[in-house]
């Protein structure tokens, strides 16, 4: 699985081309339309890695790229929301409580000891549930990339179904390695070569992040028994 992942990024007659579109595109991200074709080329990559795909997809059909990055970012800002939102009042319920015992000039209170246990607590489910988001996101986008309909991301039965899988969770773990891997070697050689490296290194992340996807995508389908898709000779 993970030679597979390794070698996909750069399979068939489309693959350096697309790694050079994508590098160049997310180097341009700042101007944040070019991310979004980026985004739609990850959703294909997933769906590949699903049907055991083993060329790249083309990035072509531009308009599809840019439609599919904008519901990548929709599901994305809707799987970290719930998080986000905990931390958020957790923080804001704790600020207001500690200033307003220190108003009171008084030492602290059993009560804002209190307060100071729950808001940890709301904050540890807070980073608890980031996690959960974070490993159950690229399930989500598989399902949005086979459906192509958003709320295929939040059918809990088939996304929880393979994201709590032997298969997805393998993969996913091979995926976090390797990005682990991938952003300590950039940071060293961009270092190193006092920024020189740096160019290059966003193409590098480009394929690595293809082959991240690629992985959860086969994880996804190893676990659901998708079909591989016809192999071509």
């Amino acid at each position: 699985m993970f030679g597979d992942a390794l070698r996909f990024p750069l399979a068939g007659d489309d693959g350096v081309r697309s790694i050079i579109i994508g590098g160049i595109l997310s180097f341009l991200s700042f101007l944040i339309i070019p991310i979004f074709p980026v985004l739609g080329y990850y959703l294909r990559a997933a769906e590949a890695g699903a049907t055991d795909s083993e060329m790249a997809p083309p990035f072509d059909d531009w308009d599809e790229l840019l439609v599919d990055g904008l519901k990548v970012l929709v599901v994305g800002v809707a799987y970290f929301l719930i998080p986000l939102a905990v931390f958020v009042a957790t923080t804001v319920a704790v600020g207001v409580s500690a200033f307003a015992v220190g108003q009171g000039g008084g030492p602290p209170t059993t009560a804002m000891t209190g307060v100071g246990v729950v808001g940890g607590i709301l904050l540890l489910l807070a980073v608890v549930l980031s996690l959960v988001a974070t490993y159950v996101f690229p399930a989500g986008l598989v399902a949005l990339a086979r459906d192509g309909d958003i709320a295929a991301a939040f059918d809990t039965s088939r996304v929880f179904g393979a994201a709590f899988s032997a298969d997805y969770f393998v993969a996913g773990l091979l995926a976090i390695i390797l990005s682990l891997v991938a952003g300590i070697l950039i940071f060293v050689l961009t270092a190193v070569t006092f920024g020189l490296f740096a160019l290059l290194g966003v193409f590098v992340q480009f394929y690595v992040q293809v082959a991240f996807f690629y992985l959860f995508g086969r994880g996804y389908g190893k676990a659901l028994d998708i079909a591989p898709a016809p192999t071509v000779e």
